[in-house]
């Protein structure tokens, strides 16, 4: 797969909230990052599985769209970044998410997340989801 065709699988899987489709664009020991979101990183996989499995699986929204605001090329022809804004409906209420991939893409396949969302707008998801 391309850099392109991995970002768009990568938003097709945010907005299908399906942790099969994201976890099989990694390689087999990639390493998902979370260095604004105080979640543990995912190791491998399988993780990356497991761990949207329970974060989408639990979490009473909807994505409505995620779009691409720019795709950025490094000097490094393995990394690109991300930017992107996820929109979403939480109990009837429409939050914005913007945030930043930088992903390290070997092979067809990722081996490197850092996943920087805006936590502000994560709070209020989780606000207006709250029982």
């Amino acid at each position: 797969m391309s850099i392109d065709e991995i970002v768009t699988a990568y938003h097709a899987a945010m907005l299908h909230k399906s942790p099969d489709e994201l976890a099989d664009l990694y390689a087999e020991d990639a390493l998902h990052e979370f260095p604004f979101g105080g979640l543990p990183p995912f190791e491998g996989r399988e993780a990356v599985r497991t761990g949207y499995r329970a974060m989408w699986g639990g979490s009473a929204f909807e994505a409505e769209e995620v779009r691409r605001v720019a795709l950025h090329r490094t000097t490094d022809p393995e990394v690109v970044v991300v930017e992107q804004n996820t929109h979403v409906v939480a109990a009837g209420q429409r939050v914005t998410v913007p945030g930043l991939l930088v992903l390290r893409i070997r092979n067809g396949r990722i081996i490197h997340t850092r996943d920087y969302m805006d936590t502000s707008a994560i709070s209020q998801v989780r606000a207006a989801t709250a029982p």
